[in-house]
């Protein structure tokens, strides 16, 4: 089944004047879909337009040329519609420290013109699992509790896409798994999530597709698999019942990382040679392979190859 897009960018472009002459391209001639369910990923270091790009959409940043559709409305035409399509969580918590989860998620509704009847406030605070706390003052939760709200907050218009602005920055591991369970609950109940982060380990856990962007560029777009299977360089661990002679020279790209009584390690580049041929020439000495394991690298070799060239 073909999902329909949610998001659509052509030729968009950022440039910002300084001193009336200096001009940067915050955003190069960007192109590209979001697809309706999916947690799209947009990578990038400080200052690649990750920020820009959002600010786009949420309306606080002017482009300066190109097009952007957000369900099915121009970002021209209609403004106001695709800022009610989109729910935008900030990096900083930002929210009055006296009011209470509840009462802060009625005020947000009552900014977005929403009648009393139709607001959702309760599912959302347990959707972000906050009912507990729904009536406590909001500088009693923990740091945890706190960016929950701030998505709770973008929920009140219940817009179909979820932008998160590095969701997890400055945030400790604990907390960041369980900001990522709640994303992906959230994605499961149909809410389409486009993440900004330069934390590549969320990136790969958490994206179906991922675009990177590098000095306003977008240098990748593609599947998190098809990214992944660009690294060449494979690592491969051998246990041996004794000590193999196999040298670096035997084959083009070959590399012995360490040669130890029953331990070899190397590496080789996928597109030069094939592990059979390794295995072969072990066999062929007279070794016996009692396990092998592979190391595939990460999302950070193919992230630091595609922004250096």
């Amino acid at each position: 089944m073909n999902k329909k897009n949610v998001l659509t960018v052509k030729n968009l472009n950022k440039v910002y004047s300084k001193n009336g002459s200096k001009q940067t391209k915050a955003l190069n001639n960007l192109n590209l879909e979001v697809k309706e369910g999916e947690i799209f990923g947009l990578l990038g270091p400080n200052g690649a337009g990750k920020s820009t790009f959002i600010n786009i959409l949420g309306g606080s940043v002017i482009k300066t040329d190109g097009e952007v559709n957000v369900w099915g409305f121009n970002l021209d035409k209609n403004p106001r519609q695709v800022r009610a399509s989109i729910g935008i969580v900030p990096q900083e918590v930002n929210f009055d420290p006296f009011f209470s989860p509840r009462k802060l998620l009625e005020l947000q509704a009552g900014l977005y013109g929403i009648k009393t009847k139709d607001r959702i406030t309760n599912t959302i605070l347990k959707l972000v699992s906050l009912e507990d706390q729904a009536d406590s003052y909001a500088r009693s939760l923990s740091g945890g509790m706190k960016r929950r709200l701030l998505i709770a907050k973008a929920m009140v218009h219940q817009p179909p896409i979820i932008i998160l602005d590095e969701p997890t920055a400055g945030v400790d591991v604990e907390l960041r798994t369980t900001l990522w369970e709640n994303v992906r609950s959230l994605n499961k109940q149909g809410v389409t999530t486009i993440l900004t982060t330069h934390y590549l380990e969320e990136a790969e856990k958490m994206c179906d597709r991922i675009g990177i962007l590098s000095e306003g560029n977008l240098v990748a777009l593609d599947t998190t698999k098809n990214l992944l299977e660009r690294i060449q360089t494979k690592i491969v661990y051998f246990i041996l019942d004794k000590k193999t002679n196999i040298k670096d020279d035997l084959f083009e790209s070959l590399k012995i990382i360490s040669n130890e009584e029953k331990k070899l390690v190397l590496s080789y580049e996928k597109s030069k040679l094939s592990i059979d041929k390794i295995i072969a020439e072990i066999k062929k000495q007279g070794v016996l392979i009692q396990d092998i394991s592979t190391d595939d690298g990460d999302l950070e070799d193919v992230f630091l190859r595609l922004t250096k060239s």
